[in-house]
């Protein structure tokens, strides 16, 4: 057996292994991306008890699911949401309800504040009993005793004379406006009264199964709703609803653009080389390319990040190119050249084309973020096993007789004659050449950045419409900015919240923000506790205070005061956060208490009403307290973006230098004729983008990177002495027109970072194809010359 075919086989063996892992992977449902942002930080940034907290809030939000039904009235809000119910309840299987909630003035709820109550007041109530005279507790307190609009009674009224646990309990009720009303859930907006109905999806929210069993049924019960009683409002929001959306605008996408690029890309195939053969050769080694990377990184990295796969399949661009290039050359070449000694003549080429994309890539390598060197590394692998699937099977695969010559070379060669005829006369280019600098330099001077992870968003507008008005009804506690408290013990993590407490309600009391959600609120810290209970003693329980002078007034003994206040003593037994989340009433809050992680304890401070202005003032308020930490997750993720995008700026700067400082060797003084088509590409790129209102950030940085690694493709194939031009142009048209029916359709996608991705490579491959030729000045006979010398040189080393 020849040394190639010992070589071909030896690379079978290698792909086997590959879909072997690859099919043990997909079989193990081992296949599943990593979607977290944070795991694309530097490990040193990467906070666990962050990340801790944020996996904890959107764990507790993902299955959730919260419907308002809303009438004119109570009584058709309540039937309209018995009709909505109605569609629903058989299908337990797929919703779980939330138990209708009682009234928090209940026994049952109130039963472990009951036995500690004496530590538990307001801040308002504690500034009160420091400033108040005795008078006017024995006041407040006859009051609550003759008044029957004294507010809430909860008990008997020797159980709490001065009102201050009703107080306690109607400020905790007031941090939703949501309110129990005949065993449901009732609010309003001052217009129409709303049912609420929480509910979780049992199955997850990102399962296409889930969606198409979960979506209909919520419509056909929209639909009963509304036959039930006219008139009414129905409010749904839920990630399951978004993730829907997404999925149905993907599979819309996938149809249309998918299906429009195949179809083109197998016409051009047909047209080109009369068979669609072709298109299976170009596909084979960019499928053993993606397969190979996937399961090398598998295993070089364990997990994989879901932005590695979508910027991987970027390297279908690149990779497609070595075929191209070789299947060009093959028709043309016809019999007189075997294929093995084609590929000989076409090594080089092949070669540098590989180095310089690779080069491109290497510099992520470098940086410290986990996400860009995963990116790098599975690009650079599906590259390297398509170059080799190329130069090892080709040659056996496409023996000498397979194509013919290709029928529209001799067509195509006069576009390019045309071109170099046009860059031979220099006046002609002066007036086109200033016209498109004005515009270069007008696009780029409208260029914005922007990193806001926000424009990413994708969401149906009524979606979002629904989401911010739930929020506005519900005062919901904002998702994406809270602040983060630790501690080394419950104690101090208590403490530390109080002391934010404080920071915040000033804020309240300006209505820079609407309230907070804190576990503080519910369980304050033992030192509090103490002071409370030590305040009230001296205050009002003590003999000669207010409560011996209430008994007085209302002919009491002192017996009666003894009894009253051993009473109120016994109830002031310490509350810890571990009773309190074991009981019921804790339910709504247990999101907040991150309990024991990194070595201490964690909780989020979680705030309500937020506004865009109020964020700067709200991220100062924890400054000067230990461990308290302002998160902003849209800004966080928003300036990982900008980083990646600076980062990948400076690598592509530095990778076009490294590019130059390879070719340099082969190209000589000619190099900057290779490189420059691909530089002014990228810039043409930038101004149309600033022209066209796009504000630069991620996506199309990385488009900016593949139109590199495709630029300098074309620019090597024209350029290279010992091949045909008319050859190298062919592929060049063709590797230009596959890339732009497979990435720059994706310009058409209602997905911001597949728009932007494709838009870059749109402008970018169209320029890079225009300008290749303009920049190559071989002329005919210098083209035949060289061909000539390398024939007779390659000649003589078979020989």
């Amino acid at each position: 057996m020849s040394r190639p075919k010992v070589l071909a086989c030896g690379w079978a063996l290698v792909v086997g292994l590959m879909v072997a892992h690859a099919g043990y992977l997909w079989i193990g449902r081992r296949l599943a991306p990593d979607t977290d942002i944070l795991a694309l930080l530097p490990l040193q940034d990467r906070d666990p008890v962050l990340q801790r907290a944020l996996a904890h809030r959107v764990d507790s939000a993902r299955q959730r699911l919260m419907v308002l039904v809303g009438a004119d009235d109570w009584a058709g809000a309540t039937r309209a949401a018995d009709a909505y119910l109605a569609v629903l309840a058989p299908h337990g299987d797929l919703f779980q309800f939330d138990r209708p909630l009682t009234d928090p003035t209940d026994r049952d709820w109130l039963r472990l504040f009951q036995r500690h109550r004496l530590n538990l007041l307001t801040p308002q109530q504690q500034k009160a009993l420091y400033s108040q005279r005795q008078q006017f507790w024995v006041d407040r307190a006859l009051t609550q005793l003759y008044s029957p609009f004294a507010g809430p009674k909860l008990g008997a009224w020797q159980e709490d004379p001065f009102g201050l646990f009703g107080g306690w309990v109607q400020a905790r009720m007031q941090e939703t406006p949501v309110r129990p009303r005949e065993g449901r859930l009732f609010l309003s907006d001052g217009r129409r009264e709303f049912v609420a109905m929480p509910m979780t999806v049992r199955l997850p929210a990102f399962s296409m199964a889930a969606q198409r069993a979960v979506l209909p049924l919520l419509e056909q019960a929209r639909e009963r709703a509304a036959k039930a009683v006219s008139h009414i409002e129905v409010l749904s929001a839920g990630m399951i609803l978004h993730a829907a959306a997404a999925s149905r605008q993907a599979s819309h996408e996938l149809s249309v653009i998918g299906v429009g690029s195949i179809a083109g890309i197998v016409l051009l195939m047909v047209c080109t080389f009369g068979s669609l053969s072709p298109i299976v050769l170009i596909m084979l080694p960019v499928g053993i390319g993606c397969l190979g990377a996937l399961s090398v990184c598998w295993l070089l990295f364990d997990r994989i990040h879901l932005l590695t796969l979508v910027f991987g399949a970027t390297l279908i661009g690149v990779a497609q190119d070595y075929g191209i290039y070789f299947l060009c050359n093959r028709a043309s070449a016809g019999t007189a050249v075997d294929s093995s000694r084609l590929l000989r003549r076409l090594l080089p080429a092949l070669f540098l084309t590989l180095i310089t994309t690779l080069i491109g890539y290497l510099g992520l390598v470098l940086t410290p973020f986990p996400g860009l060197q995963q990116m790098a590394v599975f690009t650079m692998l599906g590259l390297l096993f398509a170059w080799v699937t190329v130069v090892l099977w080709f040659p056996i695969l496409v023996p000498t007789a397979t194509l013919t010559n290709a029928r529209l070379i001799q067509s195509y060669a006069a576009v390019l004659a045309r071109w170099r005829l046009l860059c031979r006369h220099r006046g002609s280019l002066f007036v086109p050449s200033c016209f498109a600098i004005a515009i270069v330099g007008l696009g780029l001077s409208r260029l914005d950045i922007q990193d806001d992870v926000r424009l990413l968003n994708n969401s149906p507008q009524h979606l979002v419409d629904d989401q911010v008005k739930i929020s506005k009804l519900l005062d919901a506690a904002a998702p994406a900015q809270f602040y983060i408290v630790r501690g080394p013990t419950p104690e101090a993590l208590l403490r530390r919240e109080e002391m934010l407490r404080e920071r915040l309600d000033p804020l309240v009391e300006q209505q820079i923000i609407t309230g907070y959600q804190s576990i503080s609120n519910w369980v304050p810290s033992l030192e509090v506790q103490q002071s409370r209970r030590k305040l009230l003693d001296d205050k009002l329980l003590q003999g000669g205070g207010a409560l011996a002078t209430l008994g007085a007034q209302i002919g009491e003994d002192a017996k009666w005061f003894i009894a009253t206040r051993d009473h109120l003593l016994a109830s002031a037994a310490p509350l810890t956060p571990g009773e309190f989340l074991k009981t019921p009433a804790s339910e709504p809050w247990r999101h907040l208490w991150l309990g024991q992680v990194d070595g201490g304890y964690a909780s989020i401070v979680a705030l309500r009403g937020l506004t865009k202005a109020s964020l700067a003032q709200l991220e100062h308020a924890a400054a000067g307290i230990d461990d308290a930490q302002w998160v902003d997750e849209v800004a966080g993720i928003s300036s990982v973006l900008g980083r990646y995008r600076k980062y990948m700026s400076w690598l592509l700067l530095l990778s076009y230098v490294a590019v130059y400082g390879l070719l340099y060797p082969r190209y000589g003084r000619a190099t900057w004729r290779v490189l420059a088509p691909t530089a002014l590409a990228s810039l043409v790129t930038l101004a149309l983008l600033g022209l066209l209102g796009q504000q630069l950030q991620l996506f199309h940085i990385l488009g900016l990177m593949l139109i590199l690694g495709i630029g300098i493709d074309y620019s090597i194939f024209l350029h290279e002495p010992v091949l045909d031009d008319r050859i190298a142009w062919l592929a060049i048209g063709l590797s230009a027109l596959t890339t732009l029916l497979s990435f720059g359709l994706l310009s058409l996608s209602h997905t911001p970072a597949l728009e932007a991705f494709g838009l870059t490579l749109l402008i970018g491959t169209a320029s890079e194809w225009i300008l290749v030729p303009l920049f190559n000045d071989t002329t005919p006979e210098t083209a035949l010359c060289e061909r000539s010398r390398a024939t007779t040189v390659e000649a003589g080393t078979t020989a």
